[in-house]
C-alpha cells in the first residue's frame, strides 16, 4: 500500500507545472444560484481562495435563479418564461434585485472568512463588485415582450483588468445596467461568456449540475474540440445545451479553453486545473493532445520518456548529444507541457526507412497515441516517397503485426542498418509496404 504522505508528495510535484502555468492567468468562473445552495459551495469558495493565493486572476460570475424563484413564490407571484428566459416584469425585477443582493452578500461573506482554524486563514481576499456590465433590453421576441430581461451590451473590461492587476477578485452578477439607469435581468451564461471574451480570459470555467457534457450512455466526455461539439450540440437540452452554446461562443471568440464541471463534486475545480486527467469536460479549439514535430526544447522530455524503456532493454540507449543531433527526425505528442509519446523516422535508402523510438508515457498507455504517431510517420514516409517502413522490436511484436507489419529477416534490412544490428539484443524485424 502506498504511504498517503508519499501520494501527497507525488501529487504536489505533478501539480507544480500547472501552478506555474496558471500564475497571472485570467480565469472567469461561472456558477448558478444552485451552486450557492449546495453544501459543497463552502469547498468551492476555499478552492477559489487557493487559486487566488497561487496568483490566478479571478472573475466570478454568479446567477440567482432559485433564489429569485423562492422570493416570487413567497410573494405569491407567478413568473412567466419564454425560450427558457424569464420575462422580467416590474415585480419580478424587484425579486431579482433582492435575490442578487442576498447572493452577492453571501459570496462576499464566505470569501471574507479568515479564522485560524479554517482553510481560509490568512487569505485576505478583497472582493470587488460594481456596475461593470452594460446591458440593453432583449426586446420583443415571437410577439413576447421580455420587459426588464436584457442581454449584455459590453463589459467594462479595462476597469476589471485594473482591479485584477491589484490582486482583487472581481464579482459580477446576472444584472446589468443601461446608460439611462435602467436595470436588466441577464442570463448568467451571457455575462460569463462576454466577460471571458472581453477580458481575453485564458479559461472560462462553468460550474453546473452536471459533471460536464455526457455521451448517449451518460458517461462524462473528458474533452471535446469545438468541431466535435458543433456536431453533437443538438443532442443536448436544458442546462447542458446552454453550457454547450456558451462554450462554443467563447471558443469561437478567442477564449482558449472552457471547462464544464459539477458544483456538487468536491475538489472538481482543483482536479480539473491541477491534474492531467482532469475531472469534467474540457472544450478547446484544437485537440488537447498536440501532435507535432519535435524541437530542441523537447530533448529533456523525450529522454525522460525513453529512459525507463532503455533501462528495461526495450529501446537502445541514446545520449543527449545524439538525440540533439537527430531531434529533427522525431515527432512528439504534448499534453500541457508533458511529452506523452514520441516516435522517429530514420531514412536508410531511397526506398526504406526505419520507424524507431516509439514510446508512450506509462500513464497514457492504452490510448491511441502510438497509433497517431504511426500514422504520422507513415504519412511523412509516403510524402518522401519511401516504399517500405521497417521496425526492430524485442517486446512489442504483436502491436506492429496488428497494424500491418509483416515479420522479416535481418538480411532484408538496408546494408547500413544491417551493420548496426545488435545480435545480442536479437530484435525481431518487421516490414510494412507503404
Amino acid at each position: 500500500m502506498t504511504d498517503p504522505s508519499t501520494q501527497y508528495v507525488q501529487w504536489f510535484r505533478q501539480s507544480s507545472p500547472y501552478i506555474n502555468a496558471h500564475r497571472d492567468k485570467t480565469f472567469v468562473i461561472m456558477f448558478e444560484g444552485d451552486a450557492i445552495l449546495d453544501p459543497n459551495f463552502t469547498h468551492i469558495v476555499q478552492d477559489i481562495a487557493l487559486l487566488s493565493s497561487l496568483g490566478v486572476r479571478l472573475v466570478l460570475v454568479h446567477g440567482a435563479r432559485p433564489q429569485i424563484d423562492g422570493l416570487l413564490e413567497h410573494w405569491q407571484i407567478r413568473s412567466q418564461f419564454h425560450r427558457d428566459l424569464r420575462i422580467t416584469d416590474p415585480m419580478a425585477l424587484t425579486a431579482v434585485q433582492a435575490a442578487v443582493g442576498m447572493v452577492k452578500s453571501d459570496i462576499e461573506a464566505r470569501l471574507s472568512v479568515g479564522l485560524p482554524n479554517s482553510p481560509m486563514h490568512g487569505a485576505r481576499i478583497r472582493v470587488i463588485s460594481g456596475n461593470f456590465v452594460m446591458a440593453k433590453p432583449l426586446g420583443v421576441i415571437d410577439g413576447v415582450d421580455f420587459q426588464h430581461t436584457g442581454e449584455v451590451r459590453r463589459i467594462d473590461h479595462q476597469a476589471i483588468k485594473t482591479l485584477l492587476d491589484q490582486r482583487h477578485i472581481v464579482l459580477l452578477s446576472c444584472m446589468g445596467y443601461s446608460p439611462a439607469g435602467d436595470m436588466f435581468n441577464l442570463a448568467v451564461e451571457d455575462v460569463a461568456t462576454q466577460a471571458a471574451i472581453d477580458l481575453k480570459a485564458d479559461k472560462l470555467i462553468i460550474l453546473g449540475n452536471h459533471s460536464g457534457l455526457h455521451n448517449e450512455q451518460g458517461d462524462t466526455l473528458p474533452e471535446l474540440t469545438c468541431a466535435q461539439l458543433e456536431q453533437q450540440q443538438h443532442h443536448y437540452s436544458g442546462e447542458m445545451r446552454a453550457h454547450a452554446d456558451a462554450s462554443l461562443r467563447a471558443i469561437r471568440r478567442g477564449v482558449a479553453r472552457v471547462h464544464l464541471l459539477s458544483h456538487s463534486d468536491n475538489g472538481a475545480l482543483l482536479q480539473e486545473l491541477f491534474t492531467r486527467e482532469g475531472r469534467g469536460t474540457l472544450i478547446s479549439q484544437q485537440a488537447y493532445d498536440h501532435l507535432r514535430a519535435a524541437n530542441i526544447e523537447d530533448v529533456a522530455g523525450i529522454l525522460q520518456l525513453l529512459a525507463p524503456l532503455e533501462e528495461q532493454g526495450i529501446l537502445v540507449r541514446r545520449s543527449r548529444e545524439l538525440l540533439e543531433q537527430e531531434i529533427q527526425r522525431f515527432y512528439v505528442i504534448e499534453r500541457d507541457g508533458l511529452i506523452t509519446a514520441c516516435a522517429a523516422l530514420y531514412p536508410y535508402s531511397a526506398e526504406q526507412a526505419e520507424l524507431a523510438c516509439v514510446a508512450v508515457h506509462p500513464d497514457y498507455r492504452g490510448s491511441d497515441r502510438g497509433q497517431q504517431l504511426l500514422q504520422q510517420i507513415e504519412k511523412e514516409a509516403r510524402q518522401r516517397h519511401f516504399q517500405q517502413l521497417f521496425v526492430l522490436t524485442t517486446r512489442t511484436a504483436h502491436w506492429f503485426i496488428e497494424r500491418g507489419f509483416v515479420a522479416g529477416d535481418v538480411a532484408e534490412l538496408p546494408q547500413e542498418r544491417q551493420k548496426l544490428y545488435n545480435f545480442q539484443r536479437n530484435s525481431k524485424v518487421f516490414f510494412k509496404a507503404l
